[in-house]
């Protein structure tokens, strides 16, 4: 409800402020004067002393909040140089780490080798010789000739893929200064069935297919020999031929093939005695598939064992003698014996 804006009445909302009558309601101007320099007097002591006292207010609190402040900074510091110190801690922890790694880093041994079985292998051995602190690294070759010379130059440190015959003859024939720095298994030569499946049973003319170099060639006729079906002049050894059978009592026609070759015209065949290597490559397995294998202690094993060779003077060296010993372990028997299933066979001295 709107009130009414009298002549009197002081309000802002009427919009008008109205005109004092000094002289009409009996006031005089001086009055009015000392009462207004009183009420400022009064404003201005009261103002004061809330001034005063709020000021001793601030200065007291400041002067109690200041400690906790100090101690709320401290308490935040603290985590802080803790953090620091895990840092730091964490810093030195890596930074032994480093040293102890560097420290038990002894070294690069680098191999020949050819793929299958000796790289596959060597790949089996290279994390055992890691954890020793040596590095190994492999070089894979398809042949025979230049996995010796390198070791021989001392391009590299050793090979694996030959046995201790074709080493020596090796030697002999171009002058060079390889040795065996261990023996680590044989691929032995086995009998597969071709046309016929049983040795017993053989047939008077059958034909066996047989390596034509000349160290698998003996390894062949001396196997077929322990089974009792020819007998060798017994002079000849591991450098038998067909020559050096002296009796052959089933008429066995023998066919002389290279090596690899054997393999793939094994059905053309009655029979044929297949390096283990290349049985291997086949996807023929000696456990199973062959009818009878070179055993550890025939003569041709203990002639055909492969061997890391190192040239003359590194037999001994730290990294070769560890090379060696990681090829003998039981962890690397033990692949050996589950990946090639008997086509390679762990050497036991």
């Amino acid at each position: 409800m709107k009130r009414e804006c009298g002549r009197r009445a002081v309000k802002r909302e009427c919009g008008i402020w109205p005109r004092m009558n000094f002289r009409s309601e009996g006031f005089k101007m001086e009055e009015i004067m000392k009462k207004r320099t009183v009420s400022l007097i009064l404003t201005a002591v009261l103002t004061a002393g809330l001034l005063a006292a709020c000021g001793s207010s601030t200065a007291q609190t400041g002067a109690e909040s200041q400690p906790a402040s100090a101690e709320s900074a401290a308490e935040t510091t603290a985590p802080t140089e803790s953090a620091a110190d895990a840092a730091e801690s964490t810093e030195a922890a890596e930074g032994a780490d480093a040293a102890e790694t560097t420290a038990e880093s002894r070294g690069t041994i680098t191999v020949a080798a050819t793929s299958v079985p000796h790289a596959e292998i060597l790949a089996a051995a290279a994390p055992i010789l890691a954890e020793q602190g040596w590095t190994l690294e492999v070089t894979e070759f398809t042949d025979y000739i230049m996995p010796n010379e390198v070791v021989e130059s001392e391009e590299i440190d050793a090979n694996y893929f030959q046995h201790i015959t074709y080493l020596e003859s090796f030697n002999e024939e171009r002058g060079t200064h390889l040795v065996s720095a261990g023996s680590i298994h044989y691929e032995p030569l086995g009998i597969y069935p071709g046309k016929q499946s049983d040795l017993s049973a053989i047939t008077d003319g059958a034909e066996i297919a047989v390596p034509n170099d000349t160290t698998n060639e003996a390894r062949a006729l001396l196997l077929l020999q322990e089974q009792g079906l020819i007998t060798l002049n017994a002079d000849a050894g591991i450098n038998a031929t067909v020559n050096d059978i002296t009796d052959n009592p089933h008429n066995i026609s023998f066919v002389e093939l290279a090596a690899e070759q054997i393999p793939r015209s094994l059905q053309d065949f009655d029979f044929a005695v297949i390096n283990g290597n290349y049985a291997l490559q086949a996807g023929l397995n000696a456990s199973t598939d062959a009818l009878a294998v070179e055993t550890s202690d025939s003569e041709a094993v203990q002639k055909y064992v492969n061997v890391v060779a190192v040239r003359e003077g590194h037999e001994n060296d730290e990294g070769i003698q560890a090379l060696v010993e990681v090829l003998k372990s039981d962890e690397i028997k033990q692949f050996i014996e589950d990946t090639y299933q008997g086509s390679v066979v762990p050497y036991e001295e």
